[in-house]
C-alpha cells in the first residue's frame, strides 16, 4: 500500500499544535503504517518537496515575507491544506502585534544602533508583513482545525477520515465526518 505523504509546516505561534500532533499517542503506530511526512519541523526536513504532498497541516499565522513564501509554496505543492489551531485559522495571540507599525517596533526593540552579526535585525531576519494574517487571507485551505491546539484526538480523527476519504465537518463543537 503506497503511503499518504504528509507535510506540515510551523509559522508564527508557540509548536502547541505539532506537539499535540505527537499527543495522539498509540494512534502514532497506526499513522506511521498509513502516512510519510514529507516535510516537518518533526523531522527537522527544511526544504519544502517539489511535488507529491498529499495533505499539508499549516501552524500558525502569517506574519513575515518568508512565510508568505511558504505557505503559496505549500498550497502549489499540495493537494490538501489543513489550517491546523487558532493561530492558522484566525491569526490569535501572533496577531496582537497588528496595529503597531513593524518598523518602528523593531527600531523599539532594538535601538537604532543594535546589530547581529554586523546588520540590523531586519536584514538577516524575514520582514515582517504591515500586519499578521490568518492563513486562509493568504492562500485557500480547504479545513480548519480549531483549538489552541487541536485536540489530539481531533487532530488523529480528522487524518484517519481524509485516509480512509471521508471529509470532516464542523457539527456545532464537533468534527463529524462522512
Amino acid at each position: 500500500m503506497d503511503k499518504v505523504r504528509v507535510a506540515t509546516v510551523w509559522l508564527s505561534g508557540c509548536a502547541g499544535c505539532h506537539m499535540s500532533i505527537l499527543d495522539v499517542d498509540e494512534a502514532l503506530i497506526d499513522l506511521a503504517e498509513r502516512i510519510e511526512f514529507a516535510n516537518s519541523p518533526l523531522t527537522d526536513l527544511k526544504v519544502f518537496p517539489e511535488s507529491g504532498v498529499d495533505v499539508t497541516l499549516i501552524e500558525g499565522a502569517v506574519a513575515n515575507e518568508e512565510h508568505l513564501e511558504i505557505v503559496e509554496t505549500a498550497r502549489k505543492r499540495s493537494k490538501i491544506v489543513i489550517s491546523l489551531g487558532d493561530c492558522a485559522v484566525t491569526a490569535n495571540v501572533p496577531s496582537l502585534r497588528n496595529g503597531i507599525d513593524p518598523d518602528e517596533m523593531i527600531a523599539e526593540i532594538y535601538g537604532p544602533e543594535a546589530t547581529t552579526n554586523g546588520k540590523l535585525p531586519y536584514e538577516v531576519v524575514p520582514k515582517l508583513l504591515d500586519r499578521v494574517r490568518p492563513v486562509h487571507e493568504v492562500i485557500h485551505v480547504d479545513f480548519f482545525l480549531h483549538g489552541c491546539p487541536p485536540p489530539a484526538g481531533v487532530i488523529a480523527k480528522a487524518i484517519f477520515a481524509l485516509l480512509d476519504g471521508q471529509t470532516p465537518e464542523l457539527v456545532g463543537e464537533d468534527l463529524k465526518f462522512g
